[in-house]
């Protein structure tokens, strides 16, 4: 797994990256598999999507809705079902869920909450001191070079040396690439350095995405709503971090920072989105390159084809769609997840599926195909079946649930929303709210939580999308008369949904029910 690799930075998926050959290796093993093309995370944040993979449920239910949740080691029913069918468990990498993990061995992140550094980064090893990070008991060892390249060396020398060649085996393998700020391993400075990428048209014209949800009522907020590639955010654009001093200095000591002074703003615009691609896609590179060792070791030991290979990244990632940076949105870019499965006893090559599946039936999946049969706390269910016959079991979801809780957080300052998204349609409601109830003079949050703003309002909408017609999401078509049974059907659909997996709001967020009552038939 890696972190915010999306699905355009593939081959595979077909996007106007896929020209540049991003990820050979990791599609040459998908070819050899099944490919998912509707894996959608139910809340694009890292820390909320780690915790329904390692758990099975969705937010509410296992308790983590923002990025300061955690899972308790008696909580982490993923491996701990695999350990009761006979599997060794390891975890490698990016862990970003505060409690020790529940695997046998784990090797994991210690530093910026679990996220490591990209360089030099300190990790805790099984059998060091064990305590919360922040704390100073909290113990670790300095690894020297670059995360990804790190982190492959700790996964092959637990292959060769430390498991149980004995047992099956289950691990975890999770990259700290390609997330922001996009730090490459120095042998990649060169890579795509003299080509020009690929633009969405969105970035410079958004047409009709959106509402007044993410624009303001006549655009009054698009300064300060969703981190953009250009100056349109004034609080945070990609801009300010990639051509600031600091930056620059740490990742690309010879830029000459007049390149991009004095120049008009989409001349900026295309020059930061130029020099963000390129280091989003030299991370890729990095991913790609070591995944390409550890196949390397499978097919030596004679174990490539008895090994169950699945590929993911954490959520999706928004590389200048609708002129948004991050993740976060439910539009299709933060939402879709990349997912393929490589098995060539069970899992016929070459094959595609569009069944929607979503993060929560990760962990019932695996359980499966190990054998076992994933607990009732487990809220996902199992596509074993869509894996060995290509076809959707009868009664297979149609729909996805989605839930972004981080009200204007982080100077990303995307607003909170829920909503239900099929193979045809995607439905938002755009409500506005932090979960905490920031007008009761009595309430408490963490006030010191990073370039928040949750006390700020933002403006109540719906959007609609037809994506078969619409698949950029670049019409939101609402209040389109035509639609009328459509998304009344689908609200009627999102409400069973929510009831259904407990993402509902009455009980627990008072002041969030107050608003969804309010403006649900708007």
């Amino acid at each position: 797994m890696s972190d915010d690799h999306t699905t355009q930075a593939f081959g595979i998926y077909g996007s106007r990256l896929s020209s540049l050959n991003p990820t050979p290796t990791l599609d040459a093993v998908a070819k050899e598999g099944m490919i998912f093309n509707n894996c959608f995370v139910t809340n694009s944040i890292c820390t909320p999507s780690r915790a329904t993979i390692i758990t099975g449920q969705y937010s509410q239910t296992n308790g983590v809705i923002d990025l300061e949740g955690s899972i308790k080691t008696e909580h982490q029913y993923l491996p701990i079902e695999m350990k009761k069918l006979g599997y060794q468990t390891a975890l490698v990498g990016k862990w970003h869920l505060e409690y020790q993990p529940n695997f046998d061995y784990y090797n994991i992140f210690t530093e910026h909450h679990q996220q490591g550094s990209y360089f030099d980064p300190n990790l805790t090893e099984t059998g060091m001191k064990y305590a919360k990070y922040g704390t100073p008991e909290y113990e670790g060892k300095k690894y020297e070079g670059h995360s990804s390249d790190v982190i492959t060396d700790i996964t092959l020398d637990w292959l060769k040396n430390k498991r149980d060649k004995n047992k099956p085996f289950f691990l975890m393998h999770q990259f700290k690439a390609p997330h922001d700020d996009f730090e490459y391993a120095p042998r990649y400075k060169d890579y795509l350095k003299d080509v020009e990428i690929p633009e969405p048209s969105s970035l410079y014209d958004n047409e009709n995405n959106g509402s007044i949800a993410t624009r303001g009522k006549n655009n009054s907020l698009i300064n300060e709503i969703g981190s953009s590639v250009s100056k349109r955010n004034s609080i945070r654009n990609m801009g300010m971090r990639i051509w600031s001093d600091e930056y620059i200095k740490r990742n690309n000591p010879d830029f000459d920072i007049t390149q991009v002074e004095g120049l008009s703003d989409k001349a900026y615009t295309h020059k930061t989105y130029q020099e963000y691609l390129k280091r989003y896609l030299r991370c890729v590179k990095g991913i790609d390159d070591n995944v390409a060792k550890l196949i390397a070791y499978l097919k030596k030991e004679n174990l490539y084809d008895n090994t169950i290979i699945v590929y993911t990244g954490d959520q999706g990632f928004m590389l200048g769609e609708h002129d948004y940076i991050d993740k976060r949105w439910m539009y299709d870019e933060s939402m879709r997840m990349p997912f393929f499965v490589r098995y060539p006893e069970t899992i016929k090559k070459g094959s595609y599926t569009d069944a929607i599946i979503n993060n929560t039936d990760f962990a019932p999946t695996l359980i499966d195909l190990a054998g076992g049969k994933a607990p009732a706390k487990m809220q996902g269910n199992s596509f074993k079946h869509i894996l060995e016959t290509g076809k959707e079991p009868e009664n297979w979801q149609q729909a996805t649930y989605y839930r972004y809780w981080m009200h204007m957080a982080h100077k990303h300052a995307n607003p909170a929303h829920f909503g239900i998204r099929t193979k045809e349609y995607k439905l938002i409601f755009f409500y506005g709210k932090y979960w905490v109830d920031t007008k009761d003079p009595n309430a408490k949050w963490n006030k010191n939580s990073w370039g928040n703003k949750f006390t700020m309002d933002t403006p109540v909408a719906w959007e609609f999308y037809d994506l078969t017609k619409d698949p950029k999401e670049m019409n939101n078509i609402y209040n389109n008369p035509e639609y009328k049974e459509t998304i009344a059907n689908l609200k009627t659909q999102l409400k069973a949904k929510r009831k259904e997996i407990n993402e509902e709001d009455g009980a627990k967020y008072p002041h969030i029910q107050k608003v969804i009552d309010e403006h649900w038939d708007d």
